[in-house]
């Protein structure tokens, strides 16, 4: 549930931003974005304790500041300027591709072929109907970048368990948001309404802000590459509501491609795999439960459902059905 509605606030932010480019420009517009999702994100980053994470997690963050807070809105929003809003929608499945491609090839996910099958349709799909909104222009160009940058943004924060979902959205909402603010502001000379700036922060609250929150937290479950195979709902929001509210032409072509993507999501969602496995033994901090097959240990009161404390987990080896979540990041031969 929380994959999905991260979807539905993603895909509804495209067509929206599209609609206040009328009135902002695109690098501007980026850095408002994301001011709107530190600000949505600030109230529950800080109600949460603050721990000095891993090297590891800091550096990925960082990285993830970069490419998914700076440069992938300005990429998509440069880019969305002489792109219809469905068709910049439907380009945006290729973010599931890139993130199911670094998963495998650089974090080490396992992608059984179910999963592929699934990938590969939403993936085929998405490409097919970007080429009926009249081929590859510099428009298209800028929001395949863009969807790269967040492919990896995905993979970074997903595996960063060391830093909560807020507190990456804030990390990226105030640095890369203020960084592509003041950009925006000496190079592309705005002029700027109170009611632009409102519509501005408001999208990016939702669309960005409260969407990765959800997205991160699913991820971390689920894997970045599943979650992303939920995700990949997102572009057909916005087509929806590029039809709706912008009046792009509906396609017939672009309704059977629906249906395609439906059941690449399905058969990406139920991918799993059962095989002898080790989790070795270490001590962390994390969100968990414990009737997930994995955190067994006891508390001095009983504890029921989602709660975040420092736990040690000793060597253990079983074997279950299981996707690439944050527990299982092993290798496969």
């Amino acid at each position: 549930m929380t994959c999905a509605a991260s979807a539905v606030l993603f895909g509804a932010a495209t067509p929206a931003a599209k609609l206040v480019l009328d009135r902002v420009p695109p690098i501007t517009l980026a850095g408002f974005l994301y001011l709107g999702a530190a600000i949505a994100a600030a109230p529950v980053a800080v109600s949460q304790p603050i721990r000095c994470p891993p090297r590891r997690d800091i550096a990925k963050v960082g990285a993830a500041v970069v490419f998914g807070g700076a440069l992938g809105p300005a990429l998509l929003l440069v880019g969305l300027r002489t792109t219809p809003a469905s068709t910049a929608s439907l380009l945006l499945n290729l973010e599931l591709v890139a993130t199911a491609v670094l998963a495998r090839l650089v974090f080490g996910e396992h992608i059984g072929r179910r999963a592929v099958v699934g990938l590969g349709m939403l993936a085929g799909a998405g490409v097919l109907l970007a080429g009926l909104g009249g081929g590859v222009g510099s428009g298209t160009i800028l929001i395949v970048g863009a969807c790269a940058c967040w492919g990896l943004d995905n993979n970074l924060t997903a595996t960063a368990t060391g830093v909560s979902p807020a507190q990456i959205t804030l990390a990226k909402g105030v640095v890369a948001g203020s960084a592509n603010l003041g950009i925006g502001v000496v190079a592309e000379h705005p002029t700027l309404t109170v009611g632009s700036i409102g519509w501005a922060l408001l999208i990016g609250g939702l669309g960005y802000g409260a969407s990765i929150m959800l997205w991160v937290s699913s991820a971390r479950r689920l894997g970045a590459a599943r979650s992303q195979g939920v995700f990949a709902t997102a572009p057909f929001v916005g087509v929806v509501l590029g039809w709706v509210v912008i009046d792009d032409p509906v396609l017939g072509s672009q309704v059977v491609a629906l249906g395609v993507m439906a059941l690449g999501v399905v058969l990406v969602v139920l991918s799993s795999h059962e095989h002898l496995h080790r989790h070795p033994a270490e001590r962390h901090a994390h969100r968990h439960r414990h009737d997930d097959r994995h955190h067994d240990h006891e508390h001095d009161l009983p504890v029921r459902g989602w709660h975040t404390h420092s736990h040690e987990h000793p060597e253990l080896v079983h074997a279950h059905l299981h996707a690439p979540d944050e527990f299982h990041r092993h290798t496969h031969q």
